[in-house]
């Protein structure tokens, strides 16, 4: 399986990406995680990516923030626990370089990397 770190550092063509986000969302649905709980994850990424550029204090204050929710969400839910570990590390590697072109980068890889799971959960007959 490939890893976060590779698709947030190494990885300029998405393929990792793609393999990532794929591998993950069948655990998902192999877990049993639905549509709704991914998609309630989802909403709050959206927020923060509308912050990022317009205020990335706050935007970054949220990513952050994202973890606790997560761990959260996981107590109520043990199907969540696949992508809080995932979304875990790649908030991790958004947080270790300093504000920037590259943070932005990983930013978007982040965001890219999101996306592609809820696209392939629901691709793989993710539940409602």
């Amino acid at each position: 399986m490939t890893n976060v770190t590779a698709v947030m550092t190494a990885d300029p063509d998405g393929v990792e990406l793609v393999v990532l986000a794929k591998d993950t969302a069948q655990q998902l649905v192999n877990s049993r995680l639905t549509r709704s709980q991914i998609r309630n994850i989802f909403t709050e990424v959206r927020k923060i990516e509308a912050q990022w550029e317009s205020k990335p204090q706050e935007a970054v204050r949220r990513l952050n923030m994202l973890k606790p929710k997560l761990d959260y969400t996981v107590d109520r839910s043990k199907p969540v626990a696949g992508l809080r570990d995932i979304m875990s590390e790649a908030i991790d590697m958004v947080n270790q370089v300093p504000e920037g072109e590259e943070r932005d980068q990983r930013f978007v890889r982040f965001m890219d990397l999101f996306e592609a799971i809820l696209a392939y959960h629901r691709a793989l007959g993710g539940r409602n």
